[in-house]
């Protein structure tokens, strides 16, 4: 009798499951607008793909039912909305206690492109020593939600380019502020990168309805709170020098805490407050040393890391700061939508177009988020098995579930051959433009 009542509760989550990804596509449909038949079809064939080559190769996947000039047409045409899609994202966060979101920023190579417009030199990692880890093409913005204590899993709610008459401070500044105060939740925590360490973002940020955890630079110097107040002259803003390469700037911290990691880890914990950069003296925050005692001090394995905690009081010390680990799960999208939905694979002419076909990005993710729990697990021969399985692993295992849910695309409806060029139109050269250098 137990038996047969976890089997009717397991079938009924199950159908929830299916459900629930069968309305959601049924609302992206809805939302994309012009060319959404053949901006679906698109998505549904990057899913159902294996890693392609180039862009065309994407219609020759048996769901893509247009011929190959629509998925050209499409980009140039489509129109996906981003922030209504957005809002259909954060219903998927309601009862959400205190949401993670994670920011950063990657780039889009386009080294060998002259004709496409508004270019810039962005940050590569290079693995080869003595190379400068800069490229040539377009900045992308992420925020994302992270909806596991554990795994991989990063979703993205706004993934834009960054043009260059703005910066990457500004831009996740303004993705925060279009995110924060649509969430049905309480403070969320925003986890960011050692870029964003700087008193420009720090005013960028000021007053949002959000806590931060920031990664700080080792070289930076802060700034203590002033001391007493002299009798004569200006208040003084800042207090004595707080230089995170010595020790013998830092003080007595106000907390410490000796704990364990993985593997039985000796880490050391201090706490500082009241600091401050010397340029955003108005904001003062918590600084974090965590020291791994037993690291070698590799470039991937640091033995200390310096944290910012800015907004209300955090919880206890032992309980927020391993928090920030959970960032790491945005690196492994942006490896993800590069290597397996092929972001970077299009060499698109213009940036209106890399947009369009960029915020796909975020709503194929999300297609295999609300997957994961309906599919049927398909290993291959050499893989494990995995309790909970990784972006990888659903998109692999997608092809059934796609043929029992079908699409709410519509029959394409063939129009006949295009008459081509113009015999005597004159052809005219596609203008050149320089790569901006910003400030």
């Amino acid at each position: 009798m137990a038996d047969n009542c976890c089997m009717r509760i397991q079938k009924i989550t199950a159908n929830e499951n299916l459900n629930r990804l069968i309305n959601f596509r049924q609302a992206t449909y809805d939302r994309l607008g012009l060319a959404r038949d053949s901006l679906f079809e698109l998505g549904d064939a990057v899913l159902l793909s294996p890693p392609v080559r180039s862009f065309p190769e994407l219609t020759l996947s048996p769901i893509f039912r247009r011929k190959w000039s629509s998925s050209y047409e499409a980009i140039e045409d489509g129109r996906p909305p981003r922030i209504p899609l957005l809002h259909l994202y954060l219903d998927n966060l309601k009862g959400i206690r205190r949401p993670l979101l994670a920011g950063d920023h990657t780039a889009w190579p386009r080294l060998t492109a002259p004709t496409l417009r508004d270019r810039t030199f962005e940050h590569q990692p290079n693995p080869v020593p003595g190379a400068k880890p800069v490229t040539v093409g377009h900045g992308f913005s992420t925020l994302a939600w992270i909806p596991d204590e554990q795994g991989s899993w990063s979703l993205p709610l706004l993934h834009e380019r960054i043009a260059s008459s703005e910066n990457r401070f500004r831009t996740m500044a303004r993705q925060l502020k279009e995110v924060c105060p649509k969430l049905a939740a309480d403070r969320p925590i925003a986890l960011l990168d050692a870029e964003y360490g700087c008193s420009p973002f720090v005013e960028e940020i000021a007053g949002l309805s959000s806590d931060f955890i920031i990664r700080l630079r080792p070289n930076l110097c802060l700034r203590k709170a002033p001391g007493r107040r002299r009798k004569k002259g200006r208040p003084a803003v800042h207090g004595k020098p707080f230089r995170l390469r010595d020790p013998r700037t830092w003080g007595k911290p106000a907390k410490t805490l000796a704990t364990r990691g993985e593997n039985e880890e000796r880490i050391n914990l201090q706490l500082w407050n009241g600091l401050h950069f010397r340029k955003a003296a108005r904001h003062s925050f918590l600084v974090l040393r965590i020291e791994f005692p037993d690291r070698p001090g590799t470039r991937r394995r640091p033995r200390e890391i310096w944290l910012a905690w800015i907004g209300q009081e955090p919880p206890e010390l032992e309980d927020w700061w391993n928090i920030y680990f959970r960032r790491f799960t945005i690196e492994h999208w942006y490896r993800f939508a590069k290597q397996s939905l092929g972001w970077t694979v299009p060499q698109f002419r213009t940036p209106e177009q890399e947009e369009r076909w960029s915020d796909l990005m975020p709503l194929l993710t999300w297609e295999l988020y609300l997957s994961r729990n309906a599919i049927q697990d398909h290993p291959l021969p050499w893989q494990k098995d995995q309790a909970v399985p990784t972006p990888g692993r659903v998109k692999q295992s997608l092809g059934g579930l796609w043929a029992r849910i079908g699409t709410p695309t519509r029959e394409p409806k063939p129009r006949g051959k295009a008459p081509g060029w113009i015999t005597g139109r004159p052809r005219i050269r596609i203008s050149r433009f320089p790569i901006v250098r910003k400030c």
